[in-house]
């Protein structure tokens, strides 16, 4: 049985959501913090806690940390209004994000300082399997990080990976998740948008594809935002050149050559470049539509 805790994210966006709304199911007293309104008030009206998260901060026993950048998670930990400080002796931080493995490691260190435990957790699954409770959680940190954090882990995963004693592993992980899926988004978009030049709606490619061995679990979560035309952000294009730019930085420091990485950063480059950063990363197709003057399902 789950031991019932005190927990608040931060970050109420489509995966940090549904995070929430998993802890709560659970039976966790569950804070839900965003810098915007709407969805704080939304979450409380499903029966999240209440309380100004500096007021409650004191009473936790995880922060789950689910902010975009390693930016905005530094700033949660430790700015201007860094919560760090504020958490009880023996809390857990569990970072989420898609982060440098050197800046999760001085993130564990400067938790450590503070008598707060640091896990490395970044995520993976997507926005339906947050709001299930079926994540996926590359992890690093001591021991006592996974005790502390368990509670909050088992109510928003259902696979968890230990991958060692030192943060910075788990994001090391995630680092080659995120070439793997930044790759295969574009690879999608590059061989639908392909095979419209051969006379092969996208529906038709959605329809063969999965069942062929050219599929992937990009393919078929992104290709079918496509079909329809709908191109509301659960995952917007401008992460990408964050996270893969993650990875070739990390590839350039490990002098180890990434170029399918490269090549996949240039079309999101393109796309952000063509204003399109805010829109669902399977946006990136319209790069390639654009370049061999195809109209996508949903444009004239």
């Amino acid at each position: 049985m789950t031991d019932h805790c005190n927990v608040a994210v931060v970050g109420l966006g489509a995966m940090g959501y549904g995070i929430a709304r998993s802890c709560l199911r659970a039976g966790h007293a569950t804070h839900g913090i965003d810098i915007a309104p709407d969805p704080v008030a939304r979450f409380r009206a499903e029966g999240g806690a209440p309380g100004r998260i500096e007021e409650v901060a004191g009473c936790l026993d995880a922060l789950v940390v689910v902010v975009l950048t390693a930016a905005q998670t530094e700033d949660v930990l430790f700015g201007e209004a860094g919560l760090v400080p504020l958490l009880r002796k023996g809390a857990v931080v569990i970072s989420c994000a898609t982060v440098p493995p050197a800046f999760a490691r001085d993130m564990a260190a400067r938790c450590a300082a503070a008598g707060v435990h640091y896990l490395d957790a970044p995520i993976s699954g997507g926005a339906a399997r947050a709001d299930a409770g079926t994540l996926s959680v590359m992890a690093a940190g001591t021991p006592e990080a996974f005790a502390a954090a368990r509670p909050a882990l088992d109510a928003m995963a259902e696979t968890v990976f230990d991958l060692g004693r030192e943060a910075g592993a788990g994001s090391a992980m995630k680092a080659v998740n995120q070439l793997l899926a930044g790759v295969h988004i574009a690879a999608m978009a590059e061989a639908m948008t392909f095979g419209m030049t051969q006379g092969i709606p996208p529906e038709t490619f959605l329809e063969v594809i999965p069942r062929c061995a050219g599929t992937s679990w990009m393919l078929e979560n992104r290709a079918p935002h496509i079909v329809a035309g709908d191109y509301r952000p659960l995952s917007q294009v401008d992460i990408w050149p964050k996270d893969l730019g993650i990875v070739l930085d990390i590839a350039r420091e490990a002098r180890f050559s990434a170029p399918l990485t490269a090549a996949a950063l240039q079309q999101y480059l393109a796309a952000s470049g063509m204003g399109l950063g805010q829109e669902d990363d399977a946006a990136v197709a319209k790069v390639y539509a654009r370049n061999a003057r195809l109209a996508l399902p949903g444009e004239a």
